[in-house]
């Protein structure tokens, strides 16, 4: 894909000075660039490399003088991230599935194919499936019975979609995502030492080592509309009710989300976080990277948490928290700030313990 600087200002709705129909093939760091390339260099930090590139145009800051910089063309965005998400959406050359179904893909005659749809290589699409118009299937997906894809889907390869889920219109699925893989759920003929220590906080009481018995998953996952997932992600199915991900919602490469967990809309669940069954999450949170929630407690509307913040009771909506267990932000800052001088303070006592002792052998 090609543009002119004219055409990718137009697009950001920003703008642009000097030569505006030079031809730009792709983006790079500014000490990268070549002369075909458009230059990242939109803080005066980045723009210092420019020196050590062979860029002809860039995207910077409001007011940067570009033509000191040796530069022919320059774009000038106010808010740097917008300006690298609509730049990067124009210049995206996608994975190169090819239009069409592949040969060696298996698609049940009974599947519902949308038009302009692209499937690749052994992908499997199973009974009743149906893709929305203009989806991307790639490599070695599988898309389950009765599952439902909306338009403009994209599946990267080896992307798992289960039996009856329900997904919505701009889907993004990144390597080795698994939706609707049965929930982790199992339960003892008798009441195991498990329960006794979730009820006890400690105590294990008198009962028997048991075998673990299966619950399976009757629900599906439902996802709504523009919700990413990343690699290696899982979302599992709900037991009875069906697991759900709201609208806008973006999940990082290895987030895990348990059975029966609602997830609201716009929400941002980071690498490595983990939400246990039957959890309810409101609209706009945020939770950090290696967040751990525990199972059925709901985290109120806006609520963000620190990485690493381990979730063991309800959070309020709005709450900022962080730490183990999860505490309001500026309490766990304080009482990490407290630890800190707790070996000083040893010291201190024990000097103070000394000179007591002194004075008292004195006397």
């Amino acid at each position: 894909m090609h543009y002119t600087i004219q055409q990718i200002a137009d697009a950001l709705g920003a703008e642009c000075q000097g030569d505006v129909s030079l031809i730009i093939a792709r983006a790079a760091e500014p000490a990268d660039a070549g002369p075909d390339d458009l230059a990242m260099a939109m803080s005066p930090k980045y723009a210092e490399a420019l020196g050590n590139g062979a860029a002809r145009a860039a995207v910077l800051w409001e007011g940067a003088d570009w033509q000191a910089m040796g530069l022919q063309a320059a774009i000038f965005v106010p808010r740097p991230r917008m300006a690298m998400a609509g730049i990067t959406t124009m210049l995206d050359r996608g994975q190169g599935i090819a239009p069409g179904i592949h040969p060696s893909a298996v698609v049940d005659p009974t599947a519902e194919i949308s038009e302009d749809v692209s499937i690749g290589p052994l992908a499997v699409i199973g009974a009743r499936a149906k893709i929305g118009a203009r989806s991307v299937i790639g490599a070695h997906c599988v898309v389950g019975m009765d599952a439902v894809l909306g338009q403009n889907a994209v599946l990267r390869e080896m992307v798992s979609i289960g039996a009856r889920a329900q997904i919505g219109d701009r889907f993004i699925a990144q390597p080795g995502a698994r939706i609707g893989g049965d929930g982790f759920s199992f339960v003892t003929p008798e009441v195991s030492d498990v329960e006794n220590v979730r009820k006890t906080m400690g105590d294990k009481g008198d009962a028997r080592a048991q075998s673990w018995l299966r619950i399976h998953s009757l629900g599906a996952v439902e996802i709504g509309d523009d919700v990413e997932v990343g690699a290696n992600c899982t979302v599992d199915n709900g037991t009875i009710r069906n697991t759900r991900i709201g609208d806008g919602s973006k999940l990082d490469n290895l987030v895990h989300v348990g059975h029966n967990t609602r997830v609201g809309r716009d929400c941002l669940l980071c690498g490595q976080t983990g939400v246990s069954g039957s959890v309810e999450i409101g609209n706009n949170v945020v939770l950090g990277g290696q967040t751990g929630v525990v199972d059925n407690i709901f985290i109120g509307d806006g609520v963000i948490s620190g990485g690493g913040t381990k979730i063991l009771s309800n959070v309020p909506a709005g709450r900022v928290i962080m730490g183990y267990p999860g505490i309001k932000m500026e309490s766990h800052t304080d009482i990490y700030k407290a630890q800190r001088r707790l070996p000083r303070m040893a010291r201190d006592v024990e000097a103070l313990k000394k000179a007591v002792f002194k004075q008292s052998s004195s006397d």
